[in-house]
């Protein structure tokens, strides 16, 4: 009756029954609440009859419009703000470099290493947060991070040497290794499909918050004497981690890790919160348990004392054609994230207006505040539409506009480079292409990279694929990070932007070619977007 329910209520969708989808729900329900803790095998084994229906019942996932559940935007939106340590770290230390430098008197390559040095040490818990997730459960791996980052702040916040701030930016960015992988995979995994683009893009939302509240402490803090104000600028991210790991404790596990454990009474509970209706729960759940059976290699055994091994082999060693293209689309997106030089032209942007004409240190942080402003409204549109224009079309139209805005300040640092007036239109129009840039990024790279490494790698695959995908990201911005002021004393900032610019047409290409849509689809059904054709076009008519 619930699921002729949901047909009669469907403002004019399809109003035909299929029998067997009542027959299935009738067999799905007796088996669950039999035993709700029926290993793997068992559930599998007993709705073996429903495996070989055709058509996914459009009346249980709900109408086709978006439409959010609270409690898997609460569970989503928690988990994200892990996101904004790295945000405050990028935005803050744009500003307090320029006391650091002074007060330890470092040199300019100090400062690079330094600043770069978080970005590669996050590569380290980008790569271990994989097989950890898998062992310890998506939950107490953001604690795990926000543990790390919170260690990270104090140490550098009290350190009295370069030295041991170079210690605390080290534990800080195994810490924001982690967190970048885990907080985009649990909001794919608790997230239903119509809405799991805004869900999952949550996570650059808060980085872009945390870079403008980086921004406005930088401006607070700046009239403080200099040996305190960039200790505090870095110890006060201790703070939101603390909070953070706590408040972390209140959410529940991802169903779908818990579908791996084995602990389906547990994962159909988590999923009748996180969905619409118990028959939209119960369809859920047969999909994932298919899912962690076919890829499980037990047979659709048990899966408790299963931990990740073996996924490494998997993805890298013996990867099967659509595993191959799942990489290639991966860490393809990751890698001209880092490429397009957006952290590092949020690192020193300071720098560069410095070379444009701009001295007065508030006027710099002032610049700031108006970029990332900038950044903040452009990534809650994005967010907030992303699941009604698909990725590729916000992807497409955010790289080409950051290609546009990246030849534009390239031209207008040049004119500066040769200019002894310092004309204010000049700066003016620099300005603007700075922000211009990093909006495009917060409507295209910026939240759907974080969306396309968190959904399209199957169940068993997840966690350590996106893992290695954004330890490509970082690894890219580590050495853009270290190497930007180098390379730019050599070329010029003008040149480097050149580059850049060049380096983001290619991109665009690549998105286009290789970037297929997600929009709508289970994170079980996007397995089918990266088979070979023909058993993708079965899958699309199926």
């Amino acid at each position: 009756m619930a699921v002729i329910a949901n047909y009669q209520a469907g403002n004019g969708d399809q109003l035909h029954v299929n029998v067997s989808v009542l027959l299935y729900f009738g067999l799905e329900y007796l088996i669950l609440v039999k035993e709700e803790d029926t290993p793997l095998k068992a559930h599998m084994e007993a709705i073996e009859v429903e495996s070989q229906e055709p058509n996914r019942p459009e009346s249980v996932l709900g109408p086709r419009r978006p439409r959010l559940n609270n409690y898997a935007f609460a569970c989503a939106l928690l988990a994200s703000t892990i996101s904004i340590l790295l945000g405050y770290d990028i935005g803050v230390m744009s500003g307090a470099v320029l006391f650091i430098k002074e007060n330890l008197k470092i040199t300019s390559t100090q400062v690079e290493i330094l600043v770069g040095i978080l970005n590669v040490c996050s590569l380290i818990g980008s790569l271990a947060s994989g097989k950890t997730t898998d062992y310890l459960g998506r939950r107490y791996t953001i604690v795990l991070a926000a543990a790390a980052f919170l260690i990270g702040a104090l140490v550098m916040g009290l350190a009295p040497s370069f030295p041991f701030l170079m210690a605390g930016r080290v534990i800080a960015g195994i810490g924001v290794g982690y967190a970048l992988m885990i907080a985009p995979v649990y909001a794919a995994e608790v997230s239903p499909a119509m809405t799991r683009g805004f869900l999952t893009s949550l996570p650059e939302v808060f980085i872009v918050f945390g870079i403008l509240l980086g921004y406005i402490i930088n401006y607070a803090l700046s009239g403080l004497p200099q040996h305190v104000n960039w200790r505090l600028m870095l110890g006060l991210a201790g703070i939101p981690s603390l909070f953070i790991g706590v408040g972390v404790l209140a959410m529940p596990e991802s169903p779908r890790w818990l579908v791996m454990k084995g602990r389906l009474g547990e994962a159909k509970r988590v999923l009748i919160k996180v969905s619409d209706s118990a028959e939209e729960a119960e369809f859920r759940l047969v999909e994932i348990t298919k899912a962690a059976s076919s890829g499980s290699g037990h047979g659709g055994s048990s899966t408790s004392n299963w931990h990740g091994q073996g996924v490494w082999k998997e993805l890298l060693l013996r990867p099967s054609p659509p595993v191959r293209r799942m990489l290639l689309a991966a860490i393809g997106i990751n890698f001209f994230m880092q490429a397009s030089g957006n952290d590092a032209v949020i690192y020193y942007c300071p720098e560069v207006f410095k070379a444009a004409g701009i001295h007065s240190k508030k006027m710099l942080f002032g610049v700031n505040v108006i970029m990332g402003f900038a950044k903040t409204f452009f990534v809650l549109a994005s967010a907030l539409y992303l699941d009604r224009f698909g990725r590729r079309p916000l992807l497409l139209l955010g790289s080409s506009g950051m290609a546009i805005s990246l030849v534009v300040l390239g031209l207008g640092s040049k004119f500066l480079e040769h200019s002894t007036s310092k004309p204010v239109w000049a700066i003016v129009m620099c300005i603007v292409a700075v922000c211009g840039f990093v909006s495009f990024f917060s409507i295209g790279l910026g939240p759907i990279t974080w969306v396309y490494s968190s959904e399209i790698f199957p169940l068993r695959l997840r966690a350590q694929g996106s893992g290695l995908a954004i330890s490509v990201n970082r690894l890219v911005s580590g050495v853009l990070s270290m190497t930007f002021l180098t390379i730019a004393e050599k070329i010029s900032f003008g040149g480097v932007f050149f580059v850049l610019a060049g380096i983001m047409v290619i991109g665009t290409v690549f998105f286009y070619v290789f970037m297929p849509e997600t929009k709508g689809k289970t994170l079980e059904e996007i397995g089918a977007l990266f088979e070979c054709t023909d058993n993708a076009k079965e899958m699309r008519e199926k």
